[in-house]
């Protein structure tokens, strides 16, 4: 990468997917993810859930952005398809949320 590059990329968290390995997402075991980017301490995920999918209950301790890139998931009784998304406001709760037939999402969040 030339300086100049360097230059117009400071500040910037770029990821390439074919470079970033998955990792495990949840707790139940049956979503992989991989963290593309991170900045001011917001992460950018692309997740993969499998058919059946369920997340866990839980309160949003900061605002969280979803994407449905494909396939449905369920949120708090909200159906999302491709194209559809979120944005949680700090201090939302998660009641539900689930992928009864599979879903990629892309999910920015902040731990």
């Amino acid at each position: 990468m030339s300086a100049a590059s360097q230059d117009l990329l400071a500040g910037w968290s770029i990821g390439r997917s074919a470079d970033v390995e998955w990792v495990p997402w949840g707790s139940g075991g049956s979503a992989w993810a991989k963290v593309l980017a991170s900045g001011d301490g917001y992460h950018l995920a692309l997740v993969e859930a499998t058919p059946g999918y369920r997340g866990d209950r839980h309160v949003h301790d900061h605002t969280e952005m979803l994407h449905v890139v494909a396939g449905e998931v369920e949120t708090n009784g909200e159906v999302l398809g491709p194209g559809d998304g979120y944005v949680a406001e700090a201090g939302s709760e998660h009641v539900t949320f689930s992928s009864p037939g599979g879903a990629t999402y892309l999910s920015i969040f902040r731990l």
